[in-house]
């Protein structure tokens, strides 16, 4: 792995999470139309964010994937299952961060009927929580196969594997036992959880030492 893409794919890493950490620190709890109209500049400047955030993490993943290469490139297999995560991110937060405000602004100035606007806010609602659970689920398996590889890695800390399945196992308990893990609190611990386990790689890939040959 060349110092220069190293040192981009940590630095993208740590950008892309300080990104989702403030979308998060931002996000406001949803409500009704009058609601979302009131922080519809708080909601657009989150979601935007959010959005921001996706191409430097995978820029970081991919990164991440190199480091971790083995002749069974199974490191890129965990890269293109992320990169199904950040899609569906992108759709959830496109649809419910930026097109539904300006929908209802448009509605609203036209004096639209809210019990015609309220079943397409229901049905976006509706597209987000598949899109939450690809996110989560594409998130869980590819930092499953990339903390198995840290820990046969050389050139990383074991640790990082082993806090990376100890993570997913938590994440694992918690579904388990029926916790909301989409609902906007649950999420917020869901996605910091993900945030620290990212960090935590970057910062191995900035300091790793390249493999011997």
């Amino acid at each position: 792995m060349e110092p220069a893409f190293k040192k981009n794919s940590g630095v993208s890493l740590i950008t892309g999470s300080v990104l989702i950490v403030a979308t998060m620190v931002l996000h406001p709890p949803g409500g009704n139309i009058e609601h979302i109209l009131r922080i519809k500049n708080m909601i657009m400047v989150s979601h935007g964010l959010a959005i921001l955030s996706l191409p430097f993490i995978a820029f970081g993943f991919w990164g991440l994937s190199t480091a971790l290469l083995t002749k069974g490139k199974t490191a890129m297999l965990a890269f293109f299952i992320s990169c199904f995560g950040l899609l569906a991110a992108m759709i959830a937060a496109t649809i419910n961060g930026l097109t539904l405000p300006l929908f209802l602004l448009q509605a609203t100035a036209r004096n639209i009927d809210t019990n015609l606007i309220s079943p397409a806010i229901i049905y976006g609602r509706n597209i987000n929580i598949p899109m939450d659970y690809i996110l989560l689920s594409s998130f869980v398996l590819s930092i499953s196969i990339w903390s198995v590889l840290i820990i046969r890695a050389k050139q990383f800390s074991q640790w990082t594997g082993y806090y990376g399945l100890s993570l997913i196992f938590i994440g694992g308990v918690a579904v388990f036992n029926r916790y909301n893990v989409i609902g906007l609190a649950g999420f917020r611990i869901v996605v910091f959880g993900i945030v620290s386990w990212i960090i935590i790689a970057a910062a191995k890939i900035l300091l790793s030492r390249p493999k011997q040959p």
